[in-house]
């Protein structure tokens, strides 16, 4: 299903307001400083930054996974601060997918079964619906005879295509990736790249991904670079960032 188009004034998908990130103790932390970014329907965002910049830190911010200790994130023009964790996670499941390095696909199940996990935590559909749209989604991504296997009967690349086929599967207009090639060898990377890039060209959704690999970064729309938990560049990729 395709995302439908942005109406002309609808607010931005997704806000960060001078959000930070600050870990307490003797000696604080900043994850994250003062982070102003607005990202919109059909984009495809790099994040990239040395080790230790906050690149994860501000993609779990903008995910909902993290509260700031300073400034604010709104998804579609709604603030986010006061919601209680129920408030949250409900707005996550609904509007937001995740694809991590690492699958976290739970080893007992199949791969049909772990893509419709998200949509029995948002409870919208049927069982048969729920089934229905998790081999659509496995086809799609190439996957339509291995629905039955558990994640020890795949590849690496394919245990990944299960982890987006997740991702989507309660139709979210905003995919968050970290290091979703992190783990993969060059065919599975370049497998997984093209489909998010698909996500973004043919469907209409957003795609912002944390990556090291600045190749990659280079084939997407626009690179954030992060420097110590700043921002410090935004702007078409068109070029390295030293």
């Amino acid at each position: 299903m395709t995302a439908p188009a942005a109406a002309p004034g609808d607010p931005p998908l997704i806000e960060a307001l001078h959000a930070g990130r600050v870990l307490g103790g003797t000696v604080p932390v900043t994850l994250v400083k003062d982070a102003t970014l607005t990202i919109g329907k059909g984009e495809f965002v790099a994040i990239t930054g040395p080790s230790g910049s906050g690149k994860s830190s501000l993609l779990y911010l903008l995910g909902l996974l993290d509260h700031p200790t300073s400034g604010e994130v709104r998804i579609r023009g709604e603030a986010t601060a006061g919601m209680d964790d129920d408030e949250r996670a409900s707005l996550r499941l609904a509007t937001i997918g995740f694809v991590f390095q690492f699958h976290f696909l739970l080893p007992e199940f199949s791969a049909l079964a772990n893509v419709m996990i998200p949509m029995r935590r948002l409870g919208v559909r049927s069982d048969r619906e729920m089934r229905t749209r998790a081999e659509e989604i496995l086809a799609s991504l190439g996957l339509a005879d291995h629905g039955h296997k558990r994640p020890d009967q795949l590849s690496g690349g394919q245990r990944q295509r299960v982890a987006v086929a997740r991702a989507l599967a309660n139709d979210p207009p905003l995919i968050l990736a970290d290091e979703p090639t992190g783990s993969l060898d060059t065919k599975s990377t370049g497998q997984v790249f093209d489909i998010l890039d698909g996500i973004v060209r043919r469907e209409g959704r957003t795609v912002v991904a944390v990556t090291h690999d600045l190749d990659l970064a280079g084939r997407m729309q626009r690179r954030i670079h992060l420097v110590d938990g700043m921002i410090v560049s935004d702007k078409a990729a068109t070029a390295p960032v030293a």
